[in-house]
């Protein structure tokens, strides 16, 4: 049995995750977790903008293979405007990093945010103050 790994990040940074989410709304918006791993945790303390990222209605993209070799990055943030928190086939098709962050309509509270391994798994998330 594979031990969970616990994703870590401010409540701050949620609410930043939010409102980019809220105002590309009805698109998907799409972003880069920085942050530390550990064997158990994951810590996110920032978000990157990708370059030449382009945002639809049920699609968000970046390509991978214009991004900077940064060893920083932990996963992705996308958003699922329909309010489905579960990750599709393509967003595991085309996971990036250790996880994947799905941020819900109407993009506000803990109730609509889901935290993802690469198998889809479900992750549980800890939000911090400050």
């Amino acid at each position: 049995m594979v031990k969970s790994v616990t994703v870590s990040l401010s409540a701050e940074l949620l609410d930043a995750i939010f409102e980019g989410a809220r105002r590309l709304y009805p698109r998907e918006t799409i972003l880069l977790l920085r942050g530390k791993k550990s064997k158990d945790s994951i810590r996110v303390n920032e978000l990157v903008v990708p370059p030449l990222a382009t945002h639809g209605r049920g699609f968000a993209n970046i390509p991978l293979h214009m991004l900077p070799m940064d060893f920083s990055i932990v996963g992705t943030v996308h958003s699922h405007p329909s309010g489905n928190l579960a990750p599709s086939p393509a967003d595991c098709n085309h996971f990036f990093g250790s996880v994947l962050m799905i941020v819900g309509f109407p993009f506000a509270g803990e109730q609509n945010v889901g935290v993802y391994n690469s198998r889809g798994e479900r992750l549980p998330l800890h939000l911090a103050q400050g």
